[in-house]
């Protein structure tokens, strides 16, 4: 009888032994995959960035660089959110990569605005890699010209090697994140798109801030200041929690991939509750969760067709049927497509790019790296296919 007391004991020991390892078996394997994250606000102090008519890059930036950093802490009080700057002060590209290797960061996301034509429009993210049209090296040289800014005139880069075959080195040296980046990216330009933004690809570019860091890291280039219609939408308070609530509902769909569970688009989301302060233009007060987007959603919507009257509209045509192909099919990836008639033919077009061929263009180049390898460009004037030779003479006019 006393052996069995004492092996019910020490079974119950044992028990209770286990139930404490499975408990802290259980709570490691929930731990979050992502402990901190180092917000970088493009530009500052001296370095303004680029401008439109009436803001530039480095105050937009910083505005949703807040909303983004107090989005997260009030989602995930968890999650240790750094940022490299929170005022309008210069910070050396140099620094800011430092600040994220310094903090063992497991996601740094750098946040821009775009400048080219008062026609372009949307917003693209950026992994480390080669460029791969012009435009993108433009955008890539733009960004890395603050380097010219700091105290030694960017001396210290000089013998830095941004060389494809330098580039492609480290990207080797650093392919896990790079895939892990890329997945990051392609869900924010996802949630961009699903808010009415032109969505203009992720790509790649060396960027000297991505090349420099040593996690997952992305470059955010938010919309183009050069566009009027863009410009109030990255100057508006309301937009630009618009804008930061997708970059963390991109965050919780990559959170959750890391940590190998399903994600939950139920989950309660927390909105801004208060005042985030923007150091140029005072508090600014985040959008009411019910409040209505004071942006047109046709404007803002790259691949809708609200192109003003006589004026030509440049698309990329990817598709030709002699039956109708419904709008979401397969064969579409999920792009926005418009549907027209010729010759009794169907025709499926992609993008908008009102008096903008070089846009069409390169738009094009993006569309036959998705397999659409015999894609081209067409012209439309008031909705109507014109030959594309008329519709460059008219867009020159």
């Amino acid at each position: 009888m006393i052996q069995i007391l004492n092996a019910n004991k020490y079974a119950k020991k044992y028990l209770l032994l286990l139930g404490v390892f499975l408990t802290c078996f259980a709570a490691l394997s929930q731990e979050s995959a992502i402990k901190t994250i180092v917000i970088d606000a493009g530009h500052g102090g001296k370095d303004p960035g680029c401008h439109g008519a009436h803001s530039n890059e480095k105050t937009v930036c910083l505005a949703m660089a807040l909303k983004l950093g107090e989005l997260i802490k009030l989602n995930y009080p968890d999650i240790k959110v750094i940022y490299t700057r929170k005022t309008d002060v210069f910070i050396e590209l140099d620094e800011r990569a430092k600040i994220a290797n310094r903090n063992n960061a497991d996601l740094f996301i750098c946040i821009h605005a775009n400048a080219a034509s008062a026609q372009a429009k949307g917003t693209e993210t950026y992994v480390l890699g080669l460029h791969r049209t012009e435009s993108q090296q433009k955008i890539a040289e733009r960004e890395n010209a603050a380097i010219y800014l700091e105290d030694d005139g960017g001396e210290k880069y000089k013998g830095f090697d941004l060389s494809p075959d330098a580039i492609i080195a480290r990207q080797l040296q650093l392919s896990v994140f790079l895939d892990q980046s890329i997945s990051f990216a392609t869900k924010l330009q996802a949630e961009f798109t699903s808010i009415g933004r032109y969505d203009r690809g992720v790509k790649q570019a060396g960027f000297l801030v991505l090349y420099k860091t040593t996690m997952p890291s992305v470059l955010i280039e938010t919309g183009f200041l050069t566009n009027p219609t863009e410009e109030n939408f990255l100057s508006s308070d309301e937009s630009q929690t618009k804008q930061a609530e997708s970059m963390v509902v991109a965050l919780r769909m990559y959170k959750a991939e890391l940590e190998g569970i399903v994600y939950n688009e139920k989950e309660p989301f927390k909105r801004l509750s208060k005042t985030v302060q923007n150091p140029e233009k005072g508090p600014v007060k985040p959008a009411n969760k019910d409040s209505k987007e004071e942006v047109n959603k046709e404007e803002e919507n790259p691949f809708s067709s609200a192109t003003p009257k006589d004026q030509v509209e440049f698309r990329v045509q990817i598709e030709t049927s002699d039956k109708p192909i419904p709008l979401n099919s397969s064969k579409f990836k999920g792009l926005p497509v418009q549907e027209y008639q010729q010759d009794k033919l169907y025709k499926y077009t992609v993008g908008s790019f009102p008096n903008d061929l070089n846009g069409a263009k390169d738009f094009r180049l993006e569309m036959q790296k998705m397999g659409y390898q015999h894609a081209f460009v067409v012209a439309f004037l008031n909705g109507e296919r014109i030959s594309l030779e008329k519709g460059i003479k008219l867009a020159e006019k």
